[in-house]
């Protein structure tokens, strides 16, 4: 008979004017690593918030039973008590903290006089050992990279002796090198009895890591199934999640890439805004067409996003210098509002923390960037507003039950295309995606890719960066390589491989 540790038996969760959760039924064996796989706003992540005790009982209504015994957990330290741990998508880490500060945060090793400072250090670089960091404890995360950061979250939930480890989105921020290494410490700590549940979006990283994959689709449980032989692969994920085969994962697009160039870069430099000896961007040129979509590869750390954000306004950086032109004209922008009104666009790959404002409705995030066109005599005309509003709603199809529904409330995916309207009513001639599908699930994504076709069709500049490989190859006309903050390689996208592009950052690190 299985052991199960955990059980949640017809668990239902109600939001104003959604039905978030409709009796979902979960059952995980103790010492697996488990999936939960499904499209943006399935129910995922409100489902682990439910187990966790983030959405407190009373919320909801249903079961969990975990270890045999029925919880109720009203809050988030009564599951770390007994040993569930929840590990969230933005890290819940402290920068201008120590690595040993953050990791017993509200868990203080106390001695005779207060803290232990000792103890504290000794200890965090215990736990550090078991997920394989050599840093010292008394590091700051503001000067470790992302991959540490999350490697720091899993010693920290070491530290609190977990039994259970819940995982959402671990690896959308990482680069491949660092996801493998994660799952891989996933994989080891399923050999000591630790027992994982993992929501992810990356569907070759849950065939290769999970023993089953539970299916979500609109607040429902599909199906859980079994890939302890690992011969699940990617699209039969794919079928429980949308409910039909993806033969293409990229839409078809006519390639009618104009003449005329959109912008060009030539010749820029950018140093780091506070160790302003070191030069991130390093003498780049680069150019995008009309109706072309180009793309940016590189590791992390490359320098994409710094150059991305450094032609936006001088967003990023100082002593930055180079040339930009936009239409053939040479143009000199000293801050966002001049790159907005220049006809640029910015779409960041951080869109909860500075793409959007999430306490805010639909209908204001989808006008912030150009208000100048919903108001009359410097007051905003609302009605003209919720239409604009609900113009791209319908445009981009946008689940959610209002406009004015706070952006907060929505899925990864449907954020996303809010983002995305933000700058489409903008009108801009050149967007910047940058990570523009990371953390959303397949079906959104295609949606994205559809909306950036449509984007090029109307004559539009489009540059894309990302760290899937794979998606740069299925959109992209053209692709040029980044490795520490210099151009090493620009190629047609007909031409080019994954082998090709790495290799190419490589020779350069060789170089």
């Amino acid at each position: 008979m299985a052991d199960h540790i955990l059980v949640m038996k017809n668990i239902t969760k109600e939001f104003p004017g959604v039905k978030a959760l409709d009796n979902v039924n979960l059952e995980v064996e103790r010492g697996e690593i488990h999936a939960l796989v499904g499209e943006n706003g399935a129910g995922k992540s409100t489902l682990m918030n439910v187990l966790s005790g983030t959405y407190p009982y009373g919320t909801y209504t249903g079961d969990i039973i975990y270890n045999g015994e029925t919880c109720q957990f009203k809050t988030l330290k009564d599951s770390e008590k007994v040993g569930i741990v929840i590990i969230h998508q933005e890290l819940a880490l402290i920068p201008e903290l120590s690595i040993g500060e953050n990791m017993f945060l509200g868990n203080e090793r106390l001695g005779r006089f207060g803290i232990d400072w000792d103890r504290t250090y000794h200890e965090a670089e215990e736990h550090m050992q078991q997920v394989g960091l050599k840093d010292s404890a008394q590091t700051l995360i503001k000067d470790i990279g992302t991959g540490k950061q999350q490697l720091v979250e899993i010693a920290k939930a070491l530290a609190k002796n977990v039994k259970l480890l819940i995982l959402d989105e671990p690896t959308s921020s990482l680069n491949e090198e660092d996801a493998k290494m994660l799952l891989d410490l996933l994989l080891e700590f399923k050999k000591s009895g630790l027992t994982s549940i993992i929501i992810s979006h990356k569907l070759n990283e849950i065939a290769y890591v999970a023993d089953k994959i539970t299916v979500i689709r609109d607040g429902a449980t599909i199906e859980t199934i079994d890939n302890s032989s690992r011969e699940v692969d990617e699209d039969r994920i794919i079928q429980g999640m949308v409910g039909r085969s993806m033969d293409d994962r990229y839409p078809e697009r006519e390639h009618l890439v104009s003449d005329e160039i959109g912008m060009e870069v030539r010749d820029w430099n950018v140093f780091h805004p506070i160790y302003t000896d070191k030069k991130v961007v390093d003498n780049i040129s680069f150019n995008v067409h009309k109706g072309e979509i180009v793309g940016f590869s590189g590791l992390q750390g490359a320098g994409r996003t710094e150059l991305a954000m450094s032609i936006f306004g001088k967003a990023y950086g100082t002593g930055i210098t180079g040339h930009l032109f936009i239409d053939g004209k040479e143009v000199r922008l000293h801050n966002e509002h001049e790159a907005i009104m220049a006809g640029l666009a910015y779409v960041t790959e951080d869109r909860k923390g500075n793409g959007l404002v999430l306490d805010k409705s639909i209908a204001m995030n989808t006008t912030m960037a150009r208000l100048d066109k919903v108001c009359d005599r410097g007051i905003i005309d609302t009605n003209k507003e919720n239409q604009v509003a609900e113009e791209y709603k319908e445009k981009l199809r946008t689940k959610t039950p209002s406009i004015h529904q706070n952006v907060g409330n929505l899925s990864g995916g449907n954020q996303q295309k809010v983002l995305l309207a933000k700058w489409m009513f903008a009108d801009s001639e050149v967007l910047i995606l940058d990570e523009p599908t990371r953390g959303i699930d397949v079906g959104a994504k295609y949606e994205i890719y559809c909306i950036m076709n449509d984007l090029v069709a109307q004559g539009k500049s489009v540059i894309m960066i990302s760290s899937e490989m794979p998606e740069l190859l299925g959109m992209c006309d053209r692709i040029y390589v980044m490795n520490e903050g210099r151009m090493v390689a620009e190629m047609p996208a007909s031409e080019a491989t994954q082998e090709k592009i790495m290799a190419a950052i490589l020779k350069s690190d060789k170089a």
